[in-house]
C-alpha cells in the first residue's frame, strides 16, 4: 500500500512538471511568434531599410525630374576612385579585349555594310592633337542597342584602335549590361561603366565617369539616357547627367557631337544579331564650347540645377541640327545609288568600243552589238557555230550581246549572267593590255583618265 502509494505520487509529480513545463513553452513561442508578426515595422524612431531606400528613390526622381533648385551641388571626385580598374591585370585585359572588339566591328562595318562619314577628321584630330590632361567628351543619338561599338569603330581607324589606353570608357545601365558575373566581366574589360536606372546624377557610375575625365580619358555618352523608341525618327529629351560630366570635371572637356542614321537597318528592334549590307551615314560636328555659361555662371552667380539645364539644351540644339543634315545627306546618297549602274554601264560601253578585238585574238569569237530597243533572241542552231547570249543592264536600255565558240574554253566561264561592273572591268583590262589600242587612241582624253576609272572600281 505505502509503495502503491509513493508510486502514484511521484507520477502526479512528474505529470505537474511535464503541464508546467509545456506551458512555459508554449508561452514562450507564442510570445516570439506574436513579437514576428505584430511588432511593426520601426525601430526606434526609424523606418525600415526597405521603406528608407524606397524613399530614396522617390526623392532622387523629384530631384533629377523637378526645375532646378539647391539641391545641386559641384561634387569633387578623385581621380582614384576605381581602384580595381587601375590593377595591372585588368589593364592587361582591356589591352586585349578593346583592340580585337574594336577592329571585329571595324570590319563589320567597313567590309559587310557601306558607311559614309563626313566630319571625321574633326575627332581624329582632338584625338591625336589632343593634351595629356584635357578630358573629351563625344555625344551622340541612340537608335540601336549596339551604336556602340559599332558607330565608334567605323569612326576610327585601326591604328586608333589598337590604342586601348586611349579609347573610350562608355556607361550601360546594370540591368542591361551588368546583369550576372559573365556579362559583368565582359563589359567591364572593354570599358563600360555602370550606371544604375534612377538612382539620380550624383550615383557612383557618374563619379567614374568623371574621375576618367579627370585623368585625361575619353567618355563617350548617349545623353538621352535610352534608345530611341520609333527607330530613330525623332531624338528624346537630353537629360541632366551630361550637364554634370561636363561642369563637375576638374577641366573643361572637349565635346565633340555626331548623329548617325541607318543603325536602326543593321540592328532593328527586337533583333539578336546585326544585319549586313546597309548603309549607315554619319556626320560628325563641330565641338561645342561652354566657356560662356561657366564665365555667366561665375559672375551672376547662377545655381547648378540651372547651368546643367543650360548644357543640356546646348547639346540638345545641337544634336538636333545634324540630325537633320545627316537625314539629307542620305536621302542624297540614295539617290546617287540608284544612277550609280546607269553610269557605269555607259562607261562601259564606251570602252567596250575602243577595244581592238582583233588584235586580242577575239575577232571572230566577239561580236557587240548596242541598240536602245531590246534586241530579239535568237534560237541557237545547228548551222551556226556561236552561241549568243543576251544580257540585260540595269538601266534597261542598253543590251550588249557577246557571242563565243563553241569551241572556245572561254564560254564555260562566262555562261552567266555578267554585270555592267564586271563588263567593264573586263574590257579595261583588256584595253590596256593591247599596244595598238594604246598606239592608235595615244590622244584619246577617254583613255587618259582610264587608269583613274580601274582604281575607281577596284
Amino acid at each position: 500500500m505505502v509503495s502503491g502509494r509513493w508510486i502514484e505520487t511521484g507520477a502526479d509529480l512528474w505529470k505537474d512538471r511535464a503541464r508546467s513545463l509545456q506551458l512555459r513553452l508554449r508561452d514562450r513561442l507564442r510570445v516570439a511568434v506574436d513579437h514576428h508578426r505584430r511588432r511593426p515595422k520601426i525601430y526606434d524612431g526609424y523606418l525600415s531599410s526597405t521603406v528608407e531606400r524606397w524613399l530614396q528613390r522617390f526623392s532622387d526622381f523629384r530631384r533629377d525630374t523637378l526645375p532646378s533648385s539647391s539641391t545641386f551641388y559641384r561634387k569633387k571626385v578623385s581621380k582614384d576612385i576605381d581602384p580595381e580598374a587601375d590593377s595591372v591585370l585588368t589593364r592587361m585585359l582591356q589591352a586585349v579585349a578593346v583592340p580585337v572588339l574594336g577592329n571585329v566591328c571595324h570590319v563589320f562595318m567597313h567590309g559587310l555594310n557601306r558607311v559614309q562619314i563626313y566630319g571625321a577628321e574633326k575627332l581624329h584630330q582632338v584625338l591625336e592633337n589632343r593634351m595629356e590632361n584635357k578630358p573629351l567628351i563625344t555625344v551622340s543619338n541612340h537608335v540601336a542597342a549596339m551604336d556602340d561599338p559599332l558607330v565608334i569603330a567605323a569612326l576610327l581607324p585601326p591604328s586608333v584602335i589598337l590604342d586601348a589606353q586611349n579609347l573610350r570608357w562608355t556607361l550601360c545601365a546594370t540591368d542591361r549590361c551588368f546583369r550576372n558575373p559573365v556579362t559583368s566581366a565582359f563589359f567591364k574589360h572593354v570599358k563600360v561603366l555602370p550606371v544604375s536606372r534612377g538612382d539620380g546624377i550624383y550615383q557612383k557610375g557618374m563619379d567614374m565617369a568623371i574621375s576618367k575625365l579627370n585623368r585625361g580619358g575619353w567618355v563617350h555618352i548617349f545623353p538621352e539616357g535610352s534608345r530611341s523608341r520609333d527607330g530613330g525618327k525623332t531624338m528624346g529629351s537630353i537629360k541632366r547627367g551630361i550637364g554634370r560630366l561636363i561642369l563637375d570635371a576638374d577641366n573643361l572637356p572637349i565635346v565633340i557631337p555626331f548623329v548617325h542614321t541607318g543603325m536602326q537597318d543593321i540592328m532593328p528592334v527586337g533583333a539578336k544579331l546585326p544585319r549586313i549590307g546597309k548603309t549607315v551615314t554619319v556626320l560628325v560636328g563641330d565641338p561645342i564650347k561652354f566657356d560662356d555659361l561657366l564665365a555667366a555662371g561665375e559672375k551672376d552667380n547662377i545655381p547648378r540645377g540651372k547651368l546643367y539645364d543650360a548644357v543640356s539644351t546646348r547639346i540638345g540644339d545641337r544634336l538636333h541640327m545634324l540630325k537633320a543634315q545627316v537625314e539629307r545627306l542620305a536621302v542624297q546618297e540614295a539617290l546617287q545609288s540608284q544612277h550609280y549602274h546607269d553610269y557605269v554601264a555607259e562607261q562601259a560601253a564606251g570602252i567596250v568600243q575602243h577595244v581592238d578585238w582583233e588584235a586580242l585574238g577575239m575577232d571572230n569569237y566577239m561580236s557587240i552589238g548596242e541598240d536602245h530597243a531590246s534586241p530579239p533572241r535568237q534560237e541557237p542552231s545547228s548551222e551556226q557555230p556561236l552561241v549568243e547570249k543576251q544580257m540585260e543592264e540595269n538601266s534597261q536600255d542598253r543590251y550588249f550581246r557577246l557571242g563565243f565558240s563553241r569551241e572556245s574554253g572561254i564560254v564555260s566561264r562566262i555562261r552567266d549572267y555578267m554585270g555592267s561592273t564586271e563588263l567593264m572591268l573586263f574590257s579595261a583590262r583588256c584595253l590596256v593590255a593591247n599596244s595598238r589600242v594604246k598606239e592608235n587612241f595615244e590622244n584619246d582624253s577617254s583613255i587618259g583618265g582610264l587608269e583613274q576609272l580601274l582604281d575607281a572600281l577596284v
